[in-house]
């Protein structure tokens, strides 16, 4: 399981990304490290090779870069604030919505990495499953399926991190699942980390989020949750297009 060792698994994780970060800014690069040897010191064309270059170059320098936020462990942030890697959080991250303690600590981090102009919010993108209908039951209604599968999906590999064992045993069973206190799509709805309703009121939501974050400039939002049909996620994103970004100022990509 790669769950099974998870502070080899971070050690060989931040040895991959110094690589790649060597690869991505310097012309040509070698890497010597517990677990990866750039380039082997083999023999080639008469000579010992020494450094390799990542070919083709990227286009721009720095490379945007972005991660997910899952443990939010004081080391992962120092890390990406280290190699300069923007934060995601919830949406597909971590369940459960944007925690306050996370956002606050990541901007701390930040501030202490020397980062300049920094607001809660800063290089973070938050993640917001919305799900549009003419009322909010209706919204509930429709999602609640959607809710339930990324449960199936996610919660065994840790991201609902409330989930007991006895919760995870009984998630897989139809019959134990209804009485198993596993969280219904009203209690994702009430935590915030799903947003049903009217566009008026998703609309409503994230301008909450925006006043409560003033350094956010990006969020990620739809219904893509497991077991989505493409035409659900279509009509979604049609009507989060037409019916509440038009009340944001959105960039328009460069």
């Amino acid at each position: 399981s790669t769950a099974s060792d998870n502070d080899a698994n971070r050690e060989m994780f931040e040895e991959q990304i110094e690589i790649i970060m060597k690869a991505f800014n310097e012309e040509s690069f070698s890497y010597q490290g517990k677990h990866y040897t750039l380039p082997p010191e083999v023999p080639y064309r008469g000579y010992t090779l020494k450094e390799i270059t990542l070919v083709p170059r990227p286009m721009r320098l720095p490379v945007e870069t972005w991660q997910p936020m899952v443990s939010a462990s004081q080391r992962a942030m120092d890390f990406m604030a280290k190699h300069n890697i923007q934060a995601i959080i919830g949406g597909g991250a971590v369940t459960g919505g944007p925690a306050d303690d996370v956002i606050q600590r990541w901007t701390e981090t930040l501030v202490d990495h020397g980062y300049s102009d920094i607001q809660l919010g800063s290089r973070l993108v938050l993640g917001l499953p919305t799900f549009i209908a003419e009322n909010e039951k209706e919204a509930m209604d429709q999602a609640r399926k959607y809710l339930e599968e990324d449960m199936k999906m996610f919660a065994p590999l840790g991201f609902f991190r409330a989930f007991t064992p006895e919760m995870l045993e009984a998630l897989g069973d139809p019959k134990r699942a209804p009485s198993a206190g596993l969280p219904t799509m009203e209690d994702t709805v009430a935590a915030g980390a799903w947003v049903c309703g009217t566009a008026e009121h998703v609309t409503e939501h994230i301008m909450e989020i925006q006043d409560k974050y003033p350094g956010l400039e990006y969020m990620h939002v739809g219904c893509g949750r497991q077991g989505t049909p493409l035409d659900v996620m279509i009509e979604q994103l049609e009507r989060f297009g037409k019916e509440v970004m038009p009340k944001f100022n959105v960039a328009t990509p460069a």
